[in-house]
C-alpha cells in the first residue's frame, strides 16, 4: 500500500520508498550499493531484498540463497561474511545475518525526521505528483436506484470510488467521478401507478424518499392481488420512453426528490461527482446501436424481444 505516494509499509515492516530533499530514497538500492558480491550486479541485489516476517528481525532482509551456487557456500556463511564487511551508518544501523538472512535496520528517528521536515515544507502538497498530466481516468461509484433509499450496499462503492477519485486528481490525472443512476425501467411505471393510485402530492412532498418507497411498496402488494397493474405500470413507462408530458414531468420529479435526499449523505460523506449521466441519459442514443445491430444480422427474436445471442 502507498501512503501520501512517499511511504511504503507491509505488515509492521518498513519497506520504506521516502521523497527526501525533493528526490525519491530507495532504501533497496541504497543496500544493494554497499554490498559487493562477484556475478552479480546492485539492481539483482536491491530485487532480491525483501521485507523480514517480523518487524523485531528488522526492516529489510536479503535471503542469501540465491547466491550459494554462484559463491559455492551455504547460505548462512554467505549471510555471515557479508554482515563482517558491511558497514553500518547514520541510515543502515544495525545488521544481523540470521539462517542465510542478512538482516537491515533503518534509523527511524532520522528517517521520520527528513518525513516530517518535508511534510512541513509541502504542506497539503506532500506525496503528490505530476505522473498523471494530461490523462483522464474516469471512475464510475456509487451508482444509486432513482426512487429507493441509499443502503448499505451502496456504501462500499461509494466510499472506495471517491477515495480513487481524490488519489488520481492528488496525482495530476484528470478523475471523472460518475454516478450511474438506475433511473430507468419499468419499475417507474409503477411509482407512476401508485403514485396517481394512492398518492398524495403534499405527503410526498413532506415524506419524501420514504413516501415514494411506502408507495412503491404498496404497489407490489396490491399487484399480487390484481396482476393486471403490470400492464398499465409498463404502459405508464412506455409513456416516459415515448416523452409524454405528464409521465416525465413525474419521473423528473420523483429522481430531483431522491438526488435532493441522497445528497445530504454524499455531504456527509464529501463525496462529489462530475456526472450523474444514469441509464435515462441513453435512451435516445440506443438507436443508432440497434441499428449496426440490425445491419449485422446479430438481432434475434426470443420471446417477443430483439435480443443479441451471445453463444
Amino acid at each position: 500500500m502507498r501512503e501520501n505516494g512517499g511511504i511504503e509499509q507491509t505488515c509492521g515492516n518498513a519497506r520504506l520508498f521516502s521523497r527526501i530533499n525533493g528526490g525519491t530514497m530507495d532504501y533497496k538500492k541504497y543496500i544493494a550499493e554497499k554490498i559487493n558480491i562477484e556475478g552479480v550486479d546492485t539492481d539483482e541485489i536491491a530485487g532480491f531484498i525483501v521485507a523480514p516476517p517480523s518487524q523485531e528481525m528488522g526492516d529489510y532482509a536479503l535471503p542469501c540463497f540465491r547466491f550459494a551456487k554462484i559463491l559455492r557456500k551455504s547460505p548462512a556463511m554467505i549471510a555471515d561474511e557479508l554482515a563482517k564487511t558491511f558497514e553500518t551508518d547514520a541510515v543502515i544501523t544495525e545488521i544481523s545475518s540470521i539462517n542465510g538472512y542478512l538482516n537491515f535496520k533503518v534509523d527511524r528517528g532520522s528517517f521520520s525526521e527528513k518525513v516530517l521536515a518535508e511534510i512541513l515544507s509541502t504542506g497539503s502538497a506532500y506525496g503528490s505528483s505530476t505522473e498523471g498530466a494530461g490523462k483522464t481516468v474516469c471512475i464510475d461509484y456509487s451508482s444509486i436506484n432513482i426512487a429507493k433509499p441509499f443502503h448499505i450496499g451502496h456504501l462500499s462503492t461509494t466510499v472506495l470510488g471517491s477515495s480513487l477519485y481524490k488519489i488520481y486528481n492528488f496525482l495530476g490525472y484528470k478523475a471523472v467521478g460518475i454516478n450511474h443512476l438506475g433511473d430507468y425501467g419499468t419499475q417507474f411505471g409503477k411509482l407512476i401507478y401508485a403514485y396517481k393510485a394512492w398518492g398524495d402530492e403534499k405527503a410526498v412532498e413532506k415524506g419524501g424518499l420514504k413516501e415514494l418507497t411506502r408507495l412503491y411498496v404498496k404497489y407490489h402488494e396490491e399487484a399480487e392481488k390484481n396482476p393486471e397493474m403490470d400492464d398499465a405500470a409498463r404502459a405508464y413507462f412506455k409513456a416516459i420512453e415515448e416523452k409524454d408530458p405528464e409521465a416525465v414531468a413525474l419521473f423528473e420529479k420523483f429522481k430531483a426528490m431522491t438526488l435532493k435526499d441522497i445528497s445530504r449523505i454524499y455531504d456527509l460523506l464529501n463525496v462529489k461527482f462530475d456526472s450523474y449521466a444514469g441509464e435515462s441519459f441513453y435512451n435516445d442514443k440506443m438507436q443508432p446501436v440497434i441499428d449496426e445491430l440490425k445491419e449485422k444480422g446479430l438481432l434475434t427474436e426470443s420471446q417477443g424481444a430483439m435480443v443479441v445471442n451471445l453463444d
